[in-house]
C-alpha cells in the first residue's frame, strides 16, 4: 500500500504544480499563442517544420526521457524513497519544470536558437562560445552515456562468444535488438505516410501502432545477435545518419511512435502498483530514509546529481532549444510541452524509485544495470512475468536511443555554431579552415566517433560525470534564462534560487571529483597489482574524469561571473 500512496501522492502534487505555478509562468512571460513562431516563419524542411502538439510532445518528451529518470532515482534509491519522492516532485515542478519551459520559450522568441543565441544576446560573444564548448562537453558524455545503455541492451554476448545473426527463441536483449531495428523502419514508413503521401495524423498513428504490436510479435519470436562492440559501432553509424536527415523522415515519425511505447511502460507500472496493492503480488521494500550518508556520498551534493533526470537535466535545455523549438507550431502549446513534459517525466521517475523498492531495499549491482532492476520490479507486480520484463527493457532502450539521435542532432547545431561568425548562418557563409569545420558532417563525426569511443568505457564511469556535467548545465540554462528575461524586462526572480542552488550543487560534486581523481590517481599502482584489475580499471578513465571535470569547473565559473556582470548592468539601468 505504500508504493500506491507514494504514486498517489506525486500525481496529485505534479498536476496541482502544472495547473498553478505552470499558468502562472505562462502569464509572467508574456506567452502570445497569436504570434507566429520560427516552424513557420523559418520553415526550411529541414530542421524548422512545424508539428502538431502531439506529434512534438511526443518527440520532445521521448527526447528528455531517454534513460535519464529510470537511472537516476534508481541510483539514488540508497538513501531511501522519501528524498528521492520530494527532489523528484519539487524538483520537477519547481527546477526542471522551469528550465524547461523557459528554455523553451526564450528559444522561441530567439527564432529557434540555442542557448547559445540567447547567451549572446545578454551577455556577449565570448559567454556564448563559452556556452558552446561546455553543451558540446556535456553532449559528448549524453552520446557515450547512452551509446553504453543502448549496446546494453542489446548485445547477446561478449564479442569472441557470438556470430553475427537472426535467432530464434531470443533472450530478451536480442528481442529488444531486433524490435529497436524494426522501430526505425516503420519510423521512415511514417514519415513518408504523413509528410509525403498526405496522410492525417489519427490514421496514420493507428497505422503505426498496428505496427508496433506486428514489430514486437516478431521480436519475441525471432531476435537478433550481435556483439557489444559491433552493436557500438552500428549504433554510432545510424545515429550519424539519423542527425542529418531532415527531422519529418526520422526524429518527428520516431520520437511519436516511441512515446506511445513510453505512454504503455507508465500505465503498465501504475497498474502493477494497483494490482500489487490490493493482490500482494509484491512487497514494497525500500525504507523511507537510510541515512545522510551513503556509498554514492553525503546527501547534499550527491542526491541533487544522481537523481538528475528525474528532477532537473541541462539536457532538456538542449532539446528544448535545439529541436523542439524549431517544431512549435504555437506559443500556447509551449507550457504543456515544455513544462508538461518535465512534469510527467518526474512521475516516471517515482514509478523508478517504486519499481527498485519492490525487487530490494536500496539499489546495488547485484541487480544488474538500473534498466534492468527497473523491468524487473514492475515485472514483480505481476508475479515475475518474463514477458512484462522484456517489452519494459524494450522501452528503456528505445528511449535511450530516441535520446541518441536528439543529441547528436544537437551536437552538430553546436559544433557549427562554434566556428561561424555572426553574420554566418551556414557553413556555406564561412571560408577557409571554418567553413570545413562548420559543415554539419565533420562535427557530426567528431561527437559520434568519441561518444562511441568514450561508449566503451562502464556506465558507472560515465554517469557519475554525466550526472554532474548534466546538473550543471542545467544551472547555467537557468542562469541564460533569468538574464535574459532581466533584458526585456520580465519577472525573473523564480529563477534566482533553483539556479543558484544547481549552480553550488554541481560545482560542489564536480569539486569531490576532482578530489577523489587526484587520489584515485596517485593510488593507482598499489590499488591495481594484476592486468585484470588495470584493465577493469583503465588509469586513461580516472584521467579523463579528472581533466573533464576540471574544465566544467573553469567554464561554469568564468560564466557566472559573465553572468554576475549583466545582472550589474541590468540593476543599474532600473
Amino acid at each position: 500500500m505504500t508504493a500506491l500512496l507514494i504514486i498517489v501522492a506525486a500525481i496529485v502534487l505534479l498536476v496541482i504544480g502544472y495547473v498553478t505555478y505552470g499558468s502562472w509562468l505562462a502569464k509572467e512571460w508574456g506567452v502570445d499563442p497569436s504570434r507566429p513562431t520560427p516552424a513557420k516563419t523559418m520553415e526550411d524542411g529541414v530542421d524548422y517544420v512545424a508539428a502538431k502538439p502531439a506529434v512534438l510532445m511526443g518527440h520532445h518528451f521521448s527526447s528528455i526521457a531517454g534513460a535519464g529518470p529510470i537511472n537516476g532515482p534508481i541510483q539514488a534509491s540508497v538513501f531511501g524513497w522519501l528524498p528521492v519522492f520530494l527532489w523528484c516532485v519539487l524538483g520537477g515542478i519547481f527546477f526542471g519544470g522551469l528550465q524547461d519551459f523557459g528554455s523553451l520559450f526564450a528559444s522561441v522568441r530567439h527564432g529557434g536558437k540555442s542557448v547559445g543565441e540567447i547567451i549572446k544576446d545578454t551577455m556577449g560573444k565570448r559567454a556564448q562560445k563559452l556556452f558552446i564548448i561546455f553543451a558540446l562537453l556535456v553532449l559528448i558524455l549524453v552520446i557515450a552515456s547512452f551509446v553504453n545503455v543502448v549496446a546494453g541492451t542489446f548485445f547477446t554476448a561478449p564479442d569472441a562468444e557470438v556470430t553475427l545473426g537472426f535467432v530464434t527463441n531470443p533472450n530478451g536483449n536480442q528481442t529488444t535488438a531486433m524490435v529497436s531495428v524494426l522501430f526505425i523502419i516503420l519510423a521512415i514508413i511514417y514519415g513518408m505516410l504523413t509528410n509525403r503521401m498526405g496522410m492525417k495524423t489519427l490514421p496514420a498513428t493507428i497505422i503505426g501502432i498496428a505496427g508496433i504490436v506486428v514489430s514486437l510479435v516478431i521480436g519475441l519470436n525471432v531476435g537478433l545477435a550481435m556483439g557489444r562492440t559491433a552493436w557500438i559501432v552500428l549504433i554510432g553509424a545510424y545515429i550519424t545518419i539519423a542527425s542529418l536527415i531532415p527531422v519529418w523522415i526520422m526524429l518527428q515519425p520516431r520520437d511519436y511512435l516511441s512515446s506511445f511505447l513510453l505512454y504503455a511502460m507508465m500505465a503498465v507500472a501504475v497498474v502493477g502498483i494497483l494490482y500489487s496493492a490490493f493482490a500482494g503480488s509484491a512487497t514494497f521494500q525500500l525504507p523511507a530514509f537510510t541515512g545522510w550518508t551513503t556509498g554514492i556520498g553525503p546527501m547534499f551534493p550527491a542526491l541533487f546529481i544522481t537523481v538528475a533526470c528525474g528532477a532537473c537535466s541541462g539536457f532538456h535545455s538542449l532539446i528544448s532549444t535545439g529541436t523542439s523549438s524549431k517544431q512549435l507550431e504555437s506559443e500556447a502549446h509551449a507550457k504543456a510541452i515544455g513544462y508538461g513534459s518535465m512534469l510527467i517525466e518526474s512521475a516516471l521517475g517515482v514509478i523508478s524509485l517504486i519499481a527498485v523498492g519492490m525487487i530490494s531495499t536500496g539499489y546495488s549491482a547485484d541487480l544488474g544495470s538500473p534498466a534492468r532492476a527497473f523491468a524487473d520490479g514492475i515485472a514483480a507486480m505481476f508475479y515475475g512475468n518474463t514477458v512484462v520484463a522484456a517489452l519494459l527493457t524494450l522501452a528503456v532502450s528505445v528511449f535511450a536511443l530516441t535520446s541518441l539521435d536528439t543529441g547528436t542532432r544537437l551536437s552538430r547545431f553546436m559544433f557549427s555554431e562554434l566556428f561561424l561568425k555572426e553574420d554566418e548562418a551556414t557553413y556555406k557563409d564561412a571560408s577557409g579552415i571554418r567553413a570545413f569545420l562548420a559543415h554539419p558532417l565533420v562535427g557530426t563525426l567528431v561527437m559520434v566517433l568519441i561518444g562511441c569511443i568514450l561508449g566503451g568505457l562502464s556506465l558507472s564511469q560515465i554517469w557519475g560525470l554525466f550526472g554532474a556535467a548534466n546538473q550543471l548545465l542545467a544551472g547555467i540554462a537557468l542562469l541564460a534564462v533569468c538574464c535574459w528575461l532581466g533584458e526585456v524586462g520580465k519577472n525573473n526572480k523564480m529563477f534566482y534560487f533553483p539556479m543558484c542552488f544547481m549552480l553550488v550543487a554541481t560545482l560542489s560534486q564536480l569539486c569531490i571529483t576532482v578530489s577523489k581523481k587526484f587520489a584515485a590517481i596517485g593510488g593507482y599502482a598499489a590499488a591495481h597489482t594484476t592486468a585484470e584489475e588495470m584493465a577493469a580499471d583503465p588509469l586513461w578513465g580516472h584521467y579523463f574524469q579528472l581533466i573533464f571535470a576540471a574544465a566544467m569547473i573553469v567554464l561554469a565559473v568564468i560564466l557566472v561571473f559573465e553572468a554576475i556582470g549583466t545582472f550589474k548592468r541590468q540593476s543599474a539601468r532600473k
